[in-house]
């Protein structure tokens, strides 16, 4: 991972408050959150891809919600031990923007026919949409 020093000068406030400063959006405000477009989610910092919208999965959770990332080299999972528990977080693993954190073990695998038991819990703010060609 590179770690990168300069922000894209396109971002808003906001979402340098959640990519540069690991802040959270507030939850069901994503522009994301009920796109059921095809196409590819990107960092919206470094414009890398991460997420296949057919990965994305309706979790309730008020974010996006994706069960695997494009590529295995697409995120950096670190160990996150803020507001008094233990959380793993994912940063986009070319610049180090902060996208949100996983969960596992939440039953979505036998509840919705997933591939996987997990939940990638994504800000809107973190990502840029581009639609595939029809």
């Amino acid at each position: 991972m590179s770690t990168q020093n300069n922000w894209n000068p396109n971002l808003t406030p906001e979402q340098l408050y959640v990519l540069r400063d690991k802040g959270t959006e507030r939850p069901n405000t994503g522009k994301y959150l009920k796109n059921k477009d095809i196409g590819i989610y990107y960092c919206a910092n470094c414009h890398s891809p991460l997420y296949s919208s057919e990965t994305k999965f309706e979790s309730g959770c008020g974010w996006p919600a994706f069960y695997a990332e494009i590529n295995p080299d697409a995120l950096q999972y670190n160990k996150d031990e803020t507001l008094g528990t233990v959380r793993t977080e994912i940063c986009c693993n070319n610049c180090g923007g902060h996208l949100g954190h996983v969960f596992e073990g939440e039953g979505w695998k036998a509840q919705l026919g997933l591939p996987k038991d997990v939940r990638h819990c994504v800000n809107s703010l973190s990502l840029e949409f581009k639609k595939r060609d029809e």
